[in-house]
């Protein structure tokens, strides 16, 4: 199973760095990416359209200021994908969650609090668990030890 921790900007490398840090933990292949929706539509969409056939299992996605990387992903996959609203602004990433959690009918994007990518990755986690017991038990031992 592998997850893809996008980027909308390389400045965004430190806001997602603690969801890289909990899949690995769990023993999740992460590849991260900076792709942006502004910037390279096209090669999202791609990217996107490709990543079930690819072997990715989810995406998270975290952007700061107009944040519409997950809702573009989204658009184009329908593996699960999890917004992670970064603080890049001058309004501390509100808007990046207005942005990220304001997505139409039928293209869902599970978002987490602003900079909350460890949260996303834990989401992830539990969501690959359903179909997994080895994770699901380390899922279970995260937990009864404080889940940090």
């Amino acid at each position: 199973m592998k997850v893809a921790v996008l980027m909308g900007s390389s400045s965004d490398a430190e806001g997602m760095k603690a969801a890289r840090e909990m899949l690995s933990r769990f023993g999740v292949e992460v590849d991260e990416r900076v792709l942006s929706a502004h910037r390279n539509p096209d090669e999202v969409a791609a990217f996107a359209r490709a990543a079930r056939e690819n072997g990715y299992a989810a995406l998270i996605c975290g952007a700061g200021m107009a944040a519409h990387l997950a809702g573009v992903v989204a658009a184009h996959t329908t593996l699960p994908v999890v917004g992670v609203p970064l603080s890049r602004s001058a309004l501390n990433g509100v808007d990046a969650l207005y942005s990220t959690v304001q997505m139409p009918p039928g293209i869902p994007v599970a978002t987490v609090a602003i900079d909350g990518a460890s949260n996303a990755a834990v989401l992830v986690v539990e969501m690959l668990a359903i179909a997994d017991a080895g994770l699901a038990a380390r899922l279970e031992e995260f937990r009864a030890g404080g889940a940090r």
